[in-house]
């Protein structure tokens, strides 16, 4: 069979994933992420003259996911973990994107240490006694205002209650 070359059809490599799906998968897991935190209840705390706004986690699904696969930090927003009791703490970073302080905080509202903490690391940062509370900043906010272990935390009383 004969076949006239100006009516033949290019042939196609593979096909590929195109980039739309991809930019499109990326903003459902950046809505997702959103209007999960646009749930959560938020609190107003001070530090040493600070305001600052902190998302509430304070149950065993909102404390476990916590700022996982986020990518971004508004400038003085955070989260704060209730615990039930006050004891021994420890974070890490498993699928955190945004780098992050974290201030481990007592039942009195006193800073017992803050650590820094880098992204998408499983390293553990233990509190230095018992933490009834923790909370994460951007990396550097409590440095930057000259916030130290010791200081205390206004508000926390306004916080809901740890619910496991």
């Amino acid at each position: 069979m004969n076949c006239d070359p100006g009516t033949t059809r290019a042939r196609r490599g593979p096909r590929r994933p195109r980039a739309w799906l991809a930019a499109f998968l990326a903003l459902a897991l950046i809505e997702a992420t959103t209007l999960f935190a646009a749930e959560l209840p938020t609190v107003e705390l001070a530090i040493k003259g600070h305001r600052l706004v902190a998302e509430v986690a304070a149950n065993d699904s909102t404390r476990m996911t916590g700022l996982m696969n986020r990518f971004s930090l508004q400038p003085d927003r955070g989260m704060l973990f209730v615990f039930g009791a006050a004891q021994p703490q420890a974070f890490w970073m498993k699928n955190t994107y945004v780098p992050l302080s974290i201030a481990f905080i007592g039942s009195d509202g006193t800073i017992l240490n803050i650590e820094d903490m880098a992204p998408l690391t499983e390293t553990t940062h233990p509190s230095r006694g018992p933490a009834l509370y923790a909370l994460e900043m951007k990396k550097g906010w409590f440095d930057q205002r000259g916030i130290r272990s010791g200081d205390s935390v206004s508000g926390l009383e306004k916080a809901p209650r740890a619910r496991e």
